[in-house]
């Protein structure tokens, strides 16, 4: 039966994810313990016998899933998404496919069980991350693949593999993610390259699959393409396997995503703390937390969602910086989460001092920077503002009076009263009601 693509079951499905806004992604696995990246094995060429000395060390004993919920909890996020298998192939979860997983290493334990129910206790949406590259299995393609570790290895042909026997493989442990844990929220493939997209991956099988076994699950767009691409939906053609959302990496598009129709595209910006998705020793190079809060209220201004990674180390524990960094967002969230929950475009010019964010007719002005005078509400219709409050603590601004604007008749302007500094020097977030 040909594949048609039904707009209400999309927009049912999506709904609860563009309501969300703010998730956490968690990459961890072996590579913590080498501690240079989750591309440590690609980069450095490790062979699989060096590597394997990690599989027979891994046993994170300080690593706690509620406390890691917790943190996403406290910090605002709604959802999290964590690498069940990365490049590497190892494995978080209990698969009967494999021997590279973290119930044969020291630890013993089923990490995405636990993960999966620790979500659920406290409220957040549990999402699977599962990559469709595979650097231990011996069918998977090694000489010349452009990001396997043994690509250059003269000893390494592709002579005797099977592609066909990796893709059983690769089904079979998908259908065990949405059969042995309960209901999922979300799936994030990881990624399309090359010559292996869409159907390559036997990709129209695997989204029956998926949809068949949890019909309300929500996935990305990384069958068809990588962090750099759009796919199908985008392009106003969605083939069996399109994403339900863009995946723009380590950057934050310069304006709202639209389709081929101009529709608005619903995406999300996977960002990291520092500079890597997996735990870096070295790497201290971390974003502050007021930088990350403007990110996200940039990316729900232009209607996307910002998922924020974290690390852990080798121990299971989020590194100091991250912890700090999440605490800040979360104080800033606790305050002005309403501007960011079920928010999106205002459909207003971008003001210098700021951002607007939108839900209904209320508007969210962003105070990144202050003004000299009162401040311009770019693009409210002064007619129809019923109220002004700091959405922090629900306390009145006034509109403006003050003759020294009457030149700008068209235009409201708040009066933040006589104190030039910003109650919150982050973003002081004013909630304008309409009638």
């Amino acid at each position: 039966m040909a594949f048609v693509f039904s707009r209400e079951e999309y927009d049912r499905r999506i709904a609860w994810y563009t309501q969300a806004r703010f998730g956490m992604f968690l990459h961890w696995g072996l590579y913590a313990i080498p501690a240079r990246g989750e591309w440590v094995r690609s980069t450095e060429r490790i062979s699989k016998e060096a590597y394997d000395r990690y599989f027979r060390e891994f046993d994170p004993k300080h690593c706690d899933m509620r406390q890691w919920m917790e943190a996403a909890r406290d910090a605002g996020m709604k959802y999290v998404v964590l690498t069940a298998k990365h490049h590497d192939g190892f494995c978080l979860f209990d698969s009967a496919y494999t021997d590279f997983k973290s119930t044969n290493t020291p630890a013993g334990r089923d990490f995405v069980r636990e993960y999966v129910e620790a979500a659920r206790a406290y409220g957040l949406r549990v999402g699977l991350y599962y990559s469709l590259l595979d650097w231990h299995h011996p069918d998977y393609p090694h000489r010349g693949d452009p990001n396997h570790p043994m690509r250059d290895d003269p000893g390494s042909g592709n002579e005797g593999r099977d592609f066909g026997r990796y893709l059983d493989y690769l089904h079979a442990q998908v259908r065990e993610l949405c059969t042995n844990y309960g209901k999922l929220d979300l799936l994030w493939f990881d990624f399309s390259y090359g010559s292996l997209r869409g159907d390559a991956w036997r990709a129209t099988e695997l989204v029956e699959m998926v949809r068949s076994l949890q019909p309300d699950i929500v996935l990305n767009n990384r069958l068809e393409v990588s962090g750099e691409g759009f796919g199908s939906l985008a392009a106003g053609c969605p083939t069996p396997y399109h994403g339900d959302f863009v995946t723009p990496e380590q950057l934050l598009p310069p304006r709202g995503l639209v389709d081929a129709k101009g529709r608005p595209l619903v995406w999300e910006s996977c960002v990291t703390m520092n500079n890597h998705w997996g735990y870096c020793a070295e790497d201290h190079f971390y974003k502050p937390a007021s930088m990350l809060i403007h990110n996200l209220v940039a990316c729900v201004s232009r209607g996307g969602n910002l998922l924020l990674n974290v690390g852990p180390d080798a121990n299971g524990r989020f590194p100091g910086e991250a912890r700090d960094i999440l605490k800040d967002i979360g104080a800033w969230m606790a305050k002005n989460g309403d501007s960011i929950y079920g928010c999106g475009p205002s459909g207003l010019e971008k003001p210098e001092y700021g951002r607007i964010t939108r839900r209904g007719d209320t508007l969210y002005y962003h105070i990144f920077e202050n003004t000299i005078g009162p401040l311009p509400l770019f693009g409210a219709e002064k007619e129809r503002i019923t109220a002004i409050r700091r959405l922090a603590d629900g306390s009145e601004v006034p509109l403006s009076a003050n003759c020294l604007h009457s030149d700008y008749l068209e235009l409201a302007f708040a009066d933040l009263g006589p104190d030039p500094v910003l109650p919150d020097p982050v973003d002081t977030v004013l909630e304008v009601r309409y009638g």
